[in-house]
């Protein structure tokens, strides 16, 4: 019996690549999904049934699924897509955010409606439906919730400016919200995915056929890292990089933070500038944290 049988799984941006690769798995496995899309064109543009074509393929294979049409960037529509789940299933037990548009130029280039645009679909539209899913899990003491973030934003790639900050933008809010979901058993997790979808499409250089990828550059390559961010086991608060078979946990790290009395100067700092940057001791965490730890721990 798959542990997901019976759970209600809301996925954005499900009408294709990652999501639909998402859907149809979190369908196999007996969950009832809400396959959310828009239908838009890689830039945003335009609407489509892409998320009925979705649907029928889930009930064609015997496993249960509705369709919504709703942009994320919308509060309204996205409260809709919650809505909807509860008025068909009763709940929400999982979110998978990860509806996404790409509009990339070099930031000399970039226009700021551009910027907007990717802002409100990535990072505003992840944290509109995670708005509307969050009173549900919060009160039942049950929820799991993955953010579809970026190698661009943790790592940084040229031309993504407007993508990479919404992408990092969501770290900060997976660990508050890791944070605040805690005590109520609500789980909260980053992926960073790789795969050859339309979106990858459209980054210049790239010669993807995201209707027959590679094998090995898959979306459904990556959706067993959602699955393990989505179980009862689940953990809180990480980021998964996941593509082309492969599979990794990223974090923060520090180095031990350097401690000056109250009169520091500048030439005290550079002084100590190698000892500052030197990352080769660093540990995963905030040092101060770390420190503050260790001195409660010697109390």
């Amino acid at each position: 019996m798959s542990e997901f049988k019976d759970k209600v799984v809301i996925i954005t941006g499900a009408g294709g690549g990652l999501g639909k690769a998402h859907a149809l798995e979190f369908a196999s496995r007996g969950a009832k999904v809400v396959v959310n899309d828009l239908g838009g064109s890689g830039d945003g543009t335009g609407a489509s049934d892409m998320a009925d074509q979705v649907v029928e393929e889930i009930r064609a294979a015997g496993g249960i699924a509705i369709a919504n049409k709703a942009s994320v960037a919308d509060k309204a529509g996205a409260q809709s897509i919650v809505d909807d789940a509860v008025a068909e299933f009763g709940t929400v037990d999982i979110l998978v955010n990860n509806a996404g548009i790409l509009r990339d130029k070099s930031f000399k280039n970039l226009e700021l409606k551009d910027w907007d645009l990717v802002m409100d679909v990535h990072l505003n539209g992840t944290a509109y439906v995670t708005h509307a899913a969050w009173p549900i899990m919060y009160q039942k003491n049950y929820g799991r919730i993955v953010m579809t973030s970026s190698t661009s934003g943790i790592y940084g790639n040229f031309g993504q400016a407007n993508y990479g900050a919404a992408k990092m933008g969501m770290l900060g809010l997976i660990n508050v919200l890791a944070i605040e979901g805690a005590s109520k058993n609500v789980r909260v997790n980053g992926l960073a995915p790789a795969a050859e979808t339309r979106l990858i499409g459209m980054i210049p250089g790239r010669d993807v056929d995201p209707d027959n990828p590679d094998p090995m550059r898959h979306p459904k390559l990556v959706t067993p890292a959602v699955l393990l961010m989505c179980s009862d086991d689940a953990p809180t608060g990480k980021v998964i990089q996941a593509g082309n078979g492969r599979f990794a946990t990223c974090a923060i790290f520090s180095n031990d933070d350097l401690q000056f009395d109250a009169d520091v100067t500048y030439e005290d700092l550079l002084a100590r500038k190698e000892q500052l940057l030197d990352m080769s001791g660093a540990q995963e965490g905030w040092s101060w944290r770390r420190r503050q730890a260790e001195d409660n721990a010697n109390k």
